[in-house]
Order: C-alpha cells, then sequence, then structure tokens
C-alpha cells in the first residue's frame, strides 16, 4: 500500500523551513507572526533522530510493561528562558470552503479522526518526559491545507513545473498524558490474556460513530464466505 507521499513531502519541506532557524538558534518569522517569537525550533543533537518514526527514534522503556514505546516526531520548539518544551506536529489537508465560500474552511481539532492526532501529541509529551526533559503541557498543531478551490490552476505556461498553494493555520494544543501509563499496562494485559477482547460496537470507525473498522470486515468476510 504506498505511503503518504504529498502528506510526507509537505512535512520535509515544513522541516527544511524550520531547520535553517534552528541552525541559526532564532525563532522562524512565522513563529513570531504568531507571538511566538520567544520560541526558537529546538536544536538538540538527538533531534533527526527523533524524527525517525520506523525506526523509533524517540522512544523509552516502560519498565513496568516491558514495552518500548516510539515514534517519530515532527518538530519541537523550545523556551530557552525556562528551558522548556513544545511539541509540535505537522499535518496537511485539503479543506472544503466555508459555509459563505468565500475562503476555506477553518481547521479545528474536533472530530473522531483528530482525537488520535492528540493522542499522539501526547504520547509524545509523555515519552519526552520519560527522557527527562522539561516539557509543556502546550503542544502545536501546523497545518497546511491545500488550494483547490480558490487557485485558478496549478502548470506553469512556460515550463514543465506546477505549484500548489497552501494556506497554513497553527493550533494550540493543551495535552494531557495522565492516560499513557495506564493504557501500556491495559496493552500488556490484552496482549498476555488467553481472551480477545470485543470489537467496539461505536466510536472507532471511519466516521467516529460506526463500529470498530476490524469488525465491519471481519461480518463482510463472514457474509461471503
Amino acid at each position: 500500500m504506498p505511503g503518504f507521499l504529498l502528506n510526507t513531502a509537505t512535512d520535509t519541506l515544513l522541516k527544511k523551513d524550520f531547520g535553517e532557524y534552528r541552525e541559526k538558534g532564532q525563532p522562524h518569522p512565522f513563529m513570531e507572526r504568531h507571538s511566538l517569537g520567544h520560541l526558537v525550533p529546538f536544536n538538540h543533537q538527538d533531534f533527526d533522530l527523533w524524527t525517525k518514526a520506523t525506526q523509533l527514534g524517540l522512544r523509552t522503556f516502560h519498565e513496568s510493561s516491558g514495552f518500548i514505546v516510539g515514534g517519530g516526531l515532527d518538530d519541537v520548539w523550545h523556551n530557552p528562558i525556562t528551558d522548556e518544551i513544545h511539541i509540535v506536529d505537522y499535518k496537511s489537508t485539503a479543506t472544503k470552503r466555508n459555509k459563505d465560500l468565500t475562503a476555506l474552511e477553518t481547521i479545528t481539532l474536533e472530530g473522531a479522526y483528530k482525537s488520535g492526532y492528540k493522542r499522539q501529541l501526547e504520547i509524545y509529551q509523555w515519552i519526552l518526559r520519560q527522557n527527562g526533559f522539561n516539557v509543556s503541557d502546550t503542544g502545536y498543531f501546523l497545518f497546511v491545507n491545500g488550494d483547490q478551490h480558490f487557485a485558478d490552476g496549478m502548470l506553469e505556461k512556460d515550463k514543465d513545473k506546477a505549484q500548489m498553494n497552501f494556506e497554513v493555520q497553527l493550533i494550540e494544543y493543551i495535552g494531557d498524558d495522565s492516560w499513557v501509563e495506564r493504557k501500556i499496562l491495559d496493552l500488556k494485559e490484552c496482549l498476555v490474556s488467553s481472551d480477545y477482547p470485543d470489537h467496539s460496537t461505536s466510536g472507532f470507525g471511519p466516521k467516529g460513530n460506526k463500529e470498530c473498522e476490524y469488525l465491519t470486515l471481519f461480518k463482510g468476510l463472514n457474509e461471503n464466505t
């Protein structure tokens, strides 16, 4: 199954944007425009490793379960005055037009699948705290929103190039990682149990209020065998 190649490309470009200012030890102009000039992209020796999701570059060993918990984050911003760090997660999307049809719809963190975004950020907060960092509860989601409604097109007339315009939106989020420890232990209990849990009938489907996608899959398989 192909990866999310366009999403990966926007992540890579954003890392280049903030990486330039990481080396300088200065806030990116985008950060200053959003009243975050007191923060700078975190220039830590392990930062590149932390971004490598397939290698669990950001990780911790959870002794109570025996699990290695990890992933790969997008960015970290640092407050040099308080020595706090803030987790930043890049997201790519393409929203519809607003009700007035005058602009792209404003992005929010509401909706079933976006609860996964929040959990992801909170797990990163928890992992970095386990590694001894002073992590702020305040994190940020940086959305790039592809404009397919108000742009006249994307092809350049005189060369084989194309450009897609994006609106950028920064959303502050106050995380709470208090659930992580308990959930890891619940996962361990489930894995070592001789009984498997029932599929969820609501809250975990494509639209959030639908049944578990695996339950839907297995029902379909049973109906066709």
